[in-house]
């Protein structure tokens, strides 16, 4: 078992992380009845999407031996209608001050393309990664 998820009224729901026991809440966006006062469940798969990308350069960073502290990304989710689904996510992640060789930079590159969120996403999810080296 990974998590529980309670439905707690008015369009928001409390996920729990079993292992840990960490909590968070959930609302529907405010286009779609909801408060909008906490991630939305599309919210989550977007930055999970970014979260899996850091997380894996940082295992490569790790084995390179260089720091990635500091590393940010900015998510952008895209909604359409009919079915109401994610469109696009857009993440641009920029890197601290740096003098990486250019194979180090395709490299960190290669893995977050790759990391385990982006291929579990539906090929009709479009995913633009801009890296700011």
């Amino acid at each position: 078992m990974t998590s529980t998820v309670e439905y707690n009224n008015e369009l928001r729901t409390t996920c729990v992380h079993l292992q840990s026991n960490q909590q968070l809440i959930t609302d529907a966006p405010t286009d779609n009845m909801g408060k909008g006062e906490a991630f939305s469940p599309t919210d989550l798969v977007a930055t999970a999407l970014a979260s899996c990308m850091l997380t894996v350069m940082g295992i490569k960073a790790n084995q390179l031996d260089i720091n990635l502290g500091g590393t940010k990304a900015l998510v952008e989710k895209k909604m359409v209608s009919n079915p109401r689904r994610i469109q696009q996510v857009n993440v641009s992640i920029t890197f601290p001050e740096n003098s990486w060789p250019e194979n180090i930079q395709k490299s960190l590159q290669n893995v977050a393309v790759n990391c385990p969120v982006a291929k579990s996403l539906h090929t009709d999810i479009k995913q633009n990664v801009q890296f700011n080296f």
